[in-house]
């Protein structure tokens, strides 16, 4: 009874009622989403279980060669760049009622070109869950996990094909992008192959092949468990093993070893090469740089060495 005489009376003050709730019951919410949308439908659930299908395998161990680890390209201009420069790839995830821009359109024109490289749409969550939680914008290309050789592979393959192997071998290089550098320059002077340890070593990820420019797809890398014992190896089959050392007791023009069947090992550019490593190498050879620099990142040093191997073998 007295809340009956709070309604009916005059006073000024709050009021019984719904609060606007039953008012905005009866608004519209929208146009129906889609079923590939709406949580909880029979679609929704199966696209989900698609995008889960992107997984990350373990690197294999032993050093003999093997897949490294699927990886994820993330974002506009990162897949854009990827598509454009050939980087292997599997499947792109498209974000379900993605803003079309001139990137997203480019894209998908270039992965329809291309062929092999399914398309899948995901929803937003999901695309989340995959990246955890980087900043995809929509889309996420797969690169499937590079197939490594054997590092005794580069060798046979340059001795089937009746010339002396030319082999860069990287020590503590960790930057994919001197990596790539250093592929392609083994590519432009006729080596044969990169050899990168399988811990504490840049990959061939897809920064690496990007920077290779194309390189990667026609020379080998190679991976081992132990970069010591692959340069023994080496040295059994008869290659010599050449470092590059800022005290190297000789300059590389004046190393004629360097016409043969020859393994360079390049360090890393703080930290040079590692002790044991240093110890099996049967030459320590210098960049002269008279312009005072005190040392050159990997790319740059093992384009110097592989020119002045290129030139003796001409």
């Amino acid at each position: 009874m007295a809340a009956n005489n709070r309604r009916m009376s005059g006073k000024k003050g709050a009021q019984v009622g719904s609060g606007g709730q039953r008012r905005r019951g009866l608004e519209g919410k929208g146009p129906t989403p889609p079923a590939e949308a709406r949580k909880g439908h029979k679609k929704n659930r199966i696209a989900g279980a698609k995008a889960k299908q992107i997984v990350r395998k373990p690197s294999p161990r032993g050093g003999r060669g093997g897949k490294g680890t699927s990886e994820m390209v993330v974002g506009r201009n990162s897949v854009v760049e990827a598509l454009r420069e050939g980087v292997p790839a599997t499947m792109l995830y498209v974000q379900q009622f993605i803003d079309n821009d001139e990137r997203v359109r480019e894209a998908l024109q270039l992965a329809a070109d291309r062929g092999g490289i399914h398309l899948m749409e995901a929803p937003r969550p999901e695309l989340d869950r995959m990246t955890n939680g980087l900043n995809h914008q929509g889309l996420v290309l797969q690169v499937p996990p590079y197939e490594y050789a054997h590092p005794q592979d580069l060798a046979a393959a340059a001795y089937d094909a009746g010339v002396d192997p030319l082999i860069v071998a990287l020590d503590g290089v960790t930057d994919p992008r001197n990596l790539g550098a250093v592929v392609r320059s083994v590519s432009a002077f006729g080596g044969h192959g990169v050899v990168v340890p399988e811990r504490r070593a840049a990959g061939m990820t897809a920064g690496a092949w990007k920077s290779s420019a194309g390189a990667a797809a026609r020379t080998p890398v190679a991976r081992a468990s132990n970069l010591t014992r692959a340069l023994e190896a080496y040295k059994k089959a008869g290659l010599v093993v050449v470092g590059l050392a800022a005290d190297g007791e000789a300059e590389v023009g004046d190393l004629e070893a360097l016409g043969g069947p020859v393994v360079i090992v390049v360090g890393s550019e703080g930290k040079g090469l590692s002790r044991l490593v240093g110890e099996t190498c049967d030459f320590r050879v210098r960049i002269p740089m008279p312009g005072g620099t005190e040392s050159l990142n990997a790319g740059v040093a093992a384009g110097v060495v592989l020119y002045e191997a290129a030139r003796r073998r001409a």
